[in-house]
């Protein structure tokens, strides 16, 4: 559950898609000075278990979980984000 399906090719627009969702949550994190050790902590405090070389992994190839995302955002307190923003 949450990894993508083996042999199904992305298209480019999802490439596109996953490319800005990477580079938003390293921006964001940076931003809010969380490294990947301090992410999968937080992530831990609500049950979802992530190491620091697993989120480096995601983050590298731009395949991630909806559940990844929505947690890291939420982990980090993002208000207001708007797909316009991406």
């Amino acid at each position: 559950m949450g990894q993508p399906v083996v042999g199904m090719a992305m298209t480019a627009r999802e490439k596109e898609y996953a490319d800005k969702l990477r580079r938003f949550i390293k921006a964001e994190l940076k931003r809010a000075n969380v490294s990947y050790k301090e992410l999968a902590l937080r992530l831990a405090k609500q049950g979802l278990d992530e190491t620091e070389t697993g989120i480096a992994s995601k983050l590298s190839r731009g395949t991630f979980s909806a559940t990844f995302l929505v947690a890291t955002l939420a982990v980090l307190e993002l208000e207001g984000m708007r797909l316009e923003d991406l």
